[in-house]
């Protein structure tokens, strides 16, 4: 198994299909054929694509089903300040099952791009960190 891999398997667990890229980066890291660096590397750059393409998903269905045609004056209002303070929520698009929700919600919300892009980078890449730690 190479990066390309590994990175196909992240982007692919970042996106709605289920996937098991730490299980990939669990064994690669354990096997001591690449360099930590590199599968770090491969890993949060295909995780974070395939959240940042499922924040696309996310701000094409913002087109069709715009937040204000949903919700009253007072909750629209509610959502702006979650909207205001919810950008670090991306920090934990790494976890299963919300994860690909709360992109999701990121790109339907609009909330600023490079932003959320570089909280969500930073989030995967300390999941990796981790998994990486344990099985080296």
């Amino acid at each position: 198994m190479g990066l390309w891999e590994l990175f196909l398997s992240a982007f692919i667990s970042s996106t709605i299909a289920p996937g098991g890229s730490e299980a990939v980066l669990a064994y690669m890291a354990s096997t001591g054929g690449y360099r930590i660096e590199s599968l770090l590397l491969a890993a949060t750059v295909g995780n974070t694509l395939g959240a940042m393409t499922t924040w696309g998903l996310g701000m094409l269905a913002a087109k069709k089903f715009p937040v204000a045609a949903l919700l009253s004056a007072d909750k629209q209002k509610a959502l702006d300040v979650v909207k205001a303070r919810g950008l670090w929520a991306l920090f934990f698009s790494w976890l299963p099952v919300i994860g690909d929700a709360l992109c999701f919600a990121g790109g339907w919300l609009k909330l600023p791009l490079l932003s959320a892009f570089l909280i969500i980078m930073f989030g995967k890449f300390c999941r990796y960190l981790a998994i990486a730690w344990l099985f080296v």
